[in-house]
């Protein structure tokens, strides 16, 4: 999916519930999965001038999970493990988007280049 409006954040926050539901994670579990996935997407349109989600299903071990992978080509983050603290923020946010984000999910993993851009996939599982 395409990351390039607030209205595709709107699209992608419905298709990642849709998709939960089915797989039929707990409410709470939803939740949390819709709500790492607004965080990352406004991040994506914000940060990185827009990008795309992939949304795969998984299976493991008699487990499923959802995996979101966000991709964008911005000026990618200088700092990953600063980044990643509650409260940093380089725009006008509280600084807690990617470290919720990471707090809600199980797997979190960001690859990013200054200058390229930046990857973001998180996964829950079931």
């Amino acid at each position: 999916m395409s990351i390039e409006t607030s209205s595709d954040i709107i699209l992608v926050r419905q298709a990642v519930r849709q998709l939960a539901v089915e797989l039929k994670f707990s409410l709470v579990e939803q939740t949390k999965i819709v709500t790492a996935a607004s965080e990352i997407a406004r991040n994506t349109l914000d940060h990185g001038g827009g990008g795309t989600v992939q949304v795969e299903v998984l299976e493991k071990a008699n487990r499923q999970g959802l995996r979101l992978t966000f991709e964008d080509q911005g000026m990618g983050i200088a700092d990953v493990d600063l980044a990643l603290q509650d409260g940093f923020t380089t725009g006008s946010g509280l600084g807690m988007g990617l470290s919720g984000a990471k707090r809600l999910m199980n797997e979190f993993e960001i690859i990013s280049q200054v200058g390229v851009g930046t990857k973001i996939a998180m996964t829950k599982w079931k």
